[in-house]
Formats: C-alpha cells, structure tokens, sequence
C-alpha cells in the first residue's frame, strides 16, 4: 500500500489501526506501507504521546523560535511611518536611522510585504506554468456562478467543466442551490454521459457544511458513494477553481453584451447555446488556440451507479447511523455525522478511543472516558 499524497493523513491513521493489532511483525506492516521503520515509528510514537489520531496531521515546519525576528517595537514603528509617508523602503530606512534604528532595507521590505502594504506588482506577459490534468475526465471543476434576479425568482447558473480540455461538461439554470437540485441535475447527466474520476469544488452549499467539522452534506456523500474523489479548494483562494472562474468571467462578458435574461426560461434557452460556442466556437488561447471540443475525450468516464455496492469494511465491526447522526457503541450513543444518516461506518476501538470511518474516510474520534467527540480533518488532496 504506496503512501499517497491523496490523503497522507487518513494513511497514517490506518498504519497505526494496523500496528496496534500486531497482526504482522512491525517491519512488514511498514514496507507493506511503503515507509522506513523510524517513520513508522515516528507515526505510532506521535499517536501514543497525544492519545488522539488527531495528532497525526502535518505538523508545522515554522521554527519555534526565530531568534533574529525584527522585534515587534520595530516593526510597527515601520508600518506607522509607512502609513503616514507612503514611501519605499530606502527612505524609511533613512528616517529611522535619525532615530538611531540602523534597519536593512531587505528588512523593512520584507516587513511591508509581510503586513501587505506593498502593492503587488501587475505581472507581465503570460504565465510560464499552467497547472492541468493530463488527461480528460480525471478532474471536473464545479462551481455556481452567483445569482441572478429573474421574474420567478432568482437563477443560479451551475457549471461543470473538464479540467484538462477547459470543456464545459454541463451549464445550468437552476432555480435553487439545494441539494435535491443538484442531484437531480447531476445525476439526469452521470446518467447519460458517464462520471468523471474526481471533483474540485469550493467551501460552499450544497456540498460543503461549515458546521460538520468535516464538511460531509448529503450531496456529497452521494458522490463519495458513487466513487468520486473530491477535492477543496483552499478556504477564500477562488484561484484555486480557475478554470471555472475563467470561464465565469466568459459568462458576464457575454450577459454585458446581449443583456441578462429576465426568466428562468430564457436562462434555460440562452445557456445550452452559450456552452455550444464555448465549447465548439470560441478559440482558447490556453488550448494553443484551439476549442476546447477539439482537445476534450471521451475517456476516463465511469458509468453512474444506480444502486452502489455496499462498502466492503474487511469483515471490521460496523453500525449504522441513525436519522440523527448518532451509532450505538457499548449501550452508549455517540455523535458522528447527520449527513451519513443511514450509512454503515466501520468502528475501532483504540487506547479508550473510537475511530469512525465510512468507506476509506476517517470521521470521527470518539473519546470513551470523556465523551468528546471530535472530527478527524484529513489532508486534502494536492492539485
């Protein structure tokens, strides 16, 4: 079992269920995970010391101390003349040494750019780098394009899109942001076109619960059922769903030059014959000028699973979640997730802790003398 930069965190919490079974001798079990004894070591020694698999997340690489940091006097005083001068480093420089404060000036610019008082330079010419999927169908971006005012009510314009081809998979006027409208229009899709591996989405309704711990909605449970990956972007980093956002930007160029649409009918009408002409009219120049229907293939397509299997948990104690996100453990009832309602989760005991995990997904952390229970955050995936 390679160690994969997927999810490192959830890899190390199934090494160290792994190792307290002693099941296989210790040097086994670490090359069967492909990783040296002393990191294996490293893993169950964190878990032991904490008592919590909570410990095994990735720790900072900031020192604890930085002996030659500017002193926070120094630095604010700075700052107060930046603010009151607005000038560059060079002439701060020279105001403080009239204080007698002998300052570099890599200093004091590594002090503005810190605190975000150095506007960020417009940059030049093209990036060098895009970052893509090799191959289509192995990641789609998703995202809503805001909300528009229309006679009925309001529209919001949903979006889902090939990461490597920039191909607009799917564009749709949806009257609501709930779940059962997106299912239903992804799924009447999945149905027929296939499913791509993984999604990127953001931290935002209908897939994402700012108040799970963990962010599972029913939505996105569906698509965990259905085997796609899914991956978050960073928390206020809209750069991350570029490609979507790109094409967003495409979408209010296009609602600026013939107008917006008034009725959630005239939204259905007009956006099918805007993806065409995205899709098979308008050259890209990230795509060395071709359409995106030049470059997108249907591969890497899975069909959708009307009926998915039943998780196989290898024969591990399992439960299920009741309609208030609870199982039962030992007579005791203990929180886990409202979204897994109905779901079985396989169950470790550990060290007086239980260890919820539904499909190959650590949830929750259950500590059997306290009665805490905690979400366990694994890593996200790195693009």
């Amino acid at each position: 079992m390679p160690w994969e930069a997927k999810d490192v965190m959830q890899l190390r919490i199934e090494f160290v269920l792994r190792a307290a079974k002693e099941e296989m001798p210790f040097s086994r079990l670490c090359e069967e995970f492909g990783i040296s004894r002393r990191t294996g070591y490293r893993w169950r020694s964190r878990y032991e010391e904490a008592g919590s698999v909570l410990a095994l997340r990735e720790h900072s690489r900031r020192p604890h101390r930085s002996p030659r940091k500017t002193a926070d006097a120094l630095e604010e005083r700075v700052v107060e003349l930046r603010q009151r001068r607005s000038w560059g480093a060079r002439k701060l420089q020279a105001l403080l040494a009239q204080e007698g404060c002998e300052v570099p000036v890599v200093t004091i610019n590594r002090i503005l750019k810190r605190r975000g008082l150095v506007p960020r330079p417009q940059r030049e010419g093209k990036a060098t780098r895009r970052f893509q999927r090799q191959r289509c169908n192995e990641l789609a971006q998703m995202d809503f394009k805001g909300e528009y005012r229309v006679k009925e009510g309001w529209c919001y314009p949903l979006t889902l899109l090939d990461d490597c081809s920039r191909y607009l998979l799917g564009l749709w006027a949806l009257p609501r942001e709930s779940t059962e409208c997106v299912q239903e229009t992804l799924r009447s899709h999945f149905r027929q076109e296939g499913m791509p591996e993984s999604l990127l989405l953001d931290h935002g309704i209908p897939w994402w619960s700012s108040s799970s711990g963990h962010g599972l909605t029913r939505l996105s449970v569906w698509f965990i059922k259905q085997d796609i990956g899914l991956i978050w972007a960073g928390i206020r980093h809209p750069q991350t769903l570029g490609k979507a956002e790109r094409f967003h930007r495409t979408l209010d160029e296009r609602t600026r030059h013939e107008g917006i649409p008034e009725t959630l009918a005239g939204w259905e009408q007009w956006l099918p014959e805007l993806r065409w002409e995205y899709n098979h009219v308008r050259p890209h120049e990230a795509l060395e000028m071709k359409t995106p229907a030049q470059v997108y293939r249907r591969e890497n397509l899975r069909p959708y699973q009307e009926d998915p299997p039943e998780w196989d948990y290898g024969g591990a104690p399992t439960r299920t979640v009741n309609s208030a996100g609870c199982v039962t453990w030992s007579s005791q009832r203990h929180f886990v997730c409202e979204a897994l309602a109905g779901e079985r989760v396989r169950i470790d005991e550990l060290d007086g802790l239980l260890i919820v995990t539904f499909r190959n997904t650590t949830i929750r952390e259950v500590n059997l003398r306290t009665g805490e229970s905690l979400a366990v955050l694994t890593q996200p995936p790195k693009l």
